[in-house]
């Protein structure tokens, strides 16, 4: 179930990352994590380059091709409206925060973004290693090179196993969003998350026969989300079948919220109904400025929201003859 109240969020994601820089108002966190792995990853392919600087080179354009996809991610999401201020780099990758808007076609469009981004760079590292062998580099250029080369399969790896239908992959985004134009938003995750996890057998079974730790850390990583998924879809599913509550409604959409615990407390998860408690957690006592529309994803304070969708204009006066 998505949080539909709004309040500082918990920074327990983000503990034992290394806040970088702020660009575009995005802030982007490096996990300490990602030093231990970059120095096994240079000299585990110190035997490619003339020199550990080229590994070193190597590392850090892979990084900034994760950071470049992510920041499509981010950008892409703020277009449409939504929120997205938050970037963590860590040894499997990266993750962009997004919150769009609850419609499938900003869903889409922020999700898509980020392996777009992996396309919009094919033809220019593919180009360009493509000239450079055409140019004939001599051999004291064989290491630039190799790693235009390994740049360029590597983005080209990353695009192609991104858009893998496996949520929560971005292919399997992608597919949850397209599918949300004919289920609906609950349905269309549920089978998102289902078919997610007949992914992580696929790639729990890739690990084991290549013997790949990564692959193995990344299944385990898809089923937990995946396993949140499916708690938030069957949630999703529930408030949708529930009654909507009388005398209130959605300042920007005229959506009359449901009944029940629809709500989550950022401070200490409580679910809860915000109308039925006045905007105050009912364990923690934390009070909520604003709560989110889950129907438009609008912010609004609770006095805000009223009885009845928003009033018609008034009708034109008939002219006289």
């Amino acid at each position: 179930m998505k949080p539909m109240n709004e309040t500082p969020r918990p920074r327990s994601k983000f503990r034992g990352a290394i806040r970088l820089f702020r660009a575009g108002g995005i802030t982007v966190f490096l996990h300490w994590s990602w030093f231990l792995v970059a120095v096994y990853e240079i000299q585990q392919r110190k035997r490619h380059y003339s020199s550990l600087a080229w590994n070193g080179a190597e590392y850090l354009i892979l990084f900034g091709l994760v950071l470049l996809h992510e920041f499509g991610h981010a950008l892409a999401c703020r277009s449409v409206g939504g929120r997205a201020d938050r970037i963590l780099l860590w040894p499997l990758g990266g993750v962009a925060f997004v919150d769009p808007p609850p419609r499938p076609g900003a869903t889409l469009w922020s999700i898509a973004a980020g392996p777009l981004v992996n396309v919009a760079l094919m033809p220019f590292l593919a180009g360009g290693w493509w000239l450079a062998v055409k140019a004939g580099w001599p051999a004291p250029a064989s290491s630039g090179l190799a790693l235009l080369k390994t740049v360029t399969a590597v983005n080209f790896l990353l695009l192609a196993f991104n858009l893998l239908p496996v949520y929560p992959l971005d292919g399997g985004q992608i597919l949850r969003a397209l599918l949300w134009f004919l289920l609906g938003r609950a349905y269309s995750l549920l089978v998102a998350t289902i078919i997610g996890f007949f992914g992580v057998g696929g790639i729990g079974l890739l690990a084991l026969l290549l013997h790949s730790p990564w692959l193995g850390v990344l299944a385990v990583f898809i089923l937990l989300i995946c396993g949140q998924g499916l708690r938030s879809a069957l949630a999703l599913a529930r408030m949708e079948r529930a009654p909507r509550r009388t005398g209130w409604a959605c300042p920007a959409c005229g959506e009359a919220p449901r009944l029940g615990a629809f709500w989550r407390c950022h401070v200490c998860q409580t679910a809860f109904d915000t109308f039925a408690a006045g905007a105050v957690c009912p364990r923690c006592c934390s009070v909520f400025v604003a709560t989110r529309c889950p129907a438009c994803g609008a912010l609004h304070p609770l006095p805000a929201w009223r009885a009845g969708p928003p009033p018609l204009p008034p009708p034109l006066a008939a002219g006289s003859g």
